[in-house]
């Protein structure tokens, strides 16, 4: 176990994994302590960088054009595209990666124009990128917000899971209007309360609760709750892009999406119809996995398999060199 967490902390943490604005009184409850216990608790892994609860456009991803994009950069020219990617609000994820490219972005745009004009207009003309290569999502059938780390029983995960629900989406509700700053002070701490936003953004109190309810129902944004992959005892990441013929694309799905160290699973356009990111504990670890996909899924071409060195950009957040939260954020784009 890394020396940051104890098992009281890594229990939190897998709730709020669940239920990301669970409350302090609920969370104590299931987790057998007191409020102020667990608020202290999460008070000093946020501190330390080691945890954070963020809020980022997307939901169930219909509203947005997602992509991966894989950048290679002239030689000597790593860092300043990584600066550069890293303040654009559009790159919400970036990662140095291995094998075939230098970097892979994580994009979301509002459209296929906003797209269009990131990868076509604004990121061809960065200086030190060589060249880039664009994968539009078709679908998403798990992102990071699904990813567990297993320390809770299985009471426990159905008592968070009972919380989560009460800021689940409704059908039919839509966004309140000029929810953008909401949004953008959710991002920097998904936590935080009606009475803080209302406060952050100069709002009448009464109001920041009818629309942080309605945002919340609306289904727009994403929570979650991230941890530090250097602490989360899973510690290698490798995206996988491989491609399967169409007959085979939903049991590809099916059982890539039972394995526990996904961390996301796409439906992309291209030579590799399919994308998947696994953290595992070990390269060993790592090697096992690939066995087991190789045994259970003969049909599937695995194009490329790439470790991901390091991540200096996590949904908006920047991060440090083993992955913990700087503090800064640069908020995926509002709209």
């Amino acid at each position: 176990m890394h020396p940051d967490l104890d098992e009281r902390d890594l229990e939190l943490l897998h709730g709020l994994q669940i239920a990301p604005r669970v409350t302090w009184a609920d969370a104590a409850r299931i987790l057998g302590t007191t409020p102020a216990t667990v608020a202290a608790r999460w008070a000093r892994l946020r501190e330390a960088g080691v945890a954070w609860v963020t809020a980022h456009p997307g939901g169930d991803y219909r509203r947005v054009v997602l992509a991966l994009v894989e950048v290679d950069c002239l030689p000597g020219a790593r860092d300043e595209v990584v600066r550069a990617v890293c303040a654009d609000p559009r790159a919400v994820t970036v990662e140095e990666s291995t094998r075939g490219r230098d970097l892979l972005l994580t994009v979301i745009t509002p459209d296929l124009a906003g797209l269009t004009t990131f990868v076509l207009d604004d990121l061809t003309r960065m200086p030190g990128l060589q060249r880039q290569r664009t994968h539009v999502v078709s679908a998403t059938h798990r992102d990071g917000s699904s990813w567990r780390l297993d320390a809770l029983n299985r009471s426990q995960e159905l008592a968070f899971e009972a919380a989560a629900r009460a800021t689940r989406p409704a059908p039919g509700v839509t966004p309140p209007p000029n929810a953008g700053p909401l949004i953008s002070a959710l991002a920097h701490d998904g936590r935080r309360t009606a009475a803080e936003l209302a406060s952050l953004t100069g709002r009448n109190p009464a109001t920041v609760r009818r629309q942080l309810a309605r945002l919340l129902a609306s289904g727009l944004l994403s929570f979650r709750c991230e941890v530090a992959q250097s602490v989360s005892r899973w510690p290698i990441s490798s995206t996988w892009l491989a491609s399967v013929a169409p007959a085979d694309q939903q049991r590809t799905v099916d059982a890539i999406t039972t394995l526990p160290e996904l961390r996301m699973c796409l439906s992309t356009t291209g030579d590799s119809n399919i994308a998947f990111t696994v953290w595992t504990r070990s390269l060993a670890d790592l090697l096992r996995l690939e066995r087991l996909i190789g045994e259970k899924l003969p049909w599937l071409t695995v194009r490329d398999n790439g470790i991901n060195l390091r991540t200096p950009k996590r949904m908006g957040w920047l991060l440090t060199a083993d992955g913990r939260a700087t503090g800064e954020i640069v908020p995926p784009m509002t709209w």
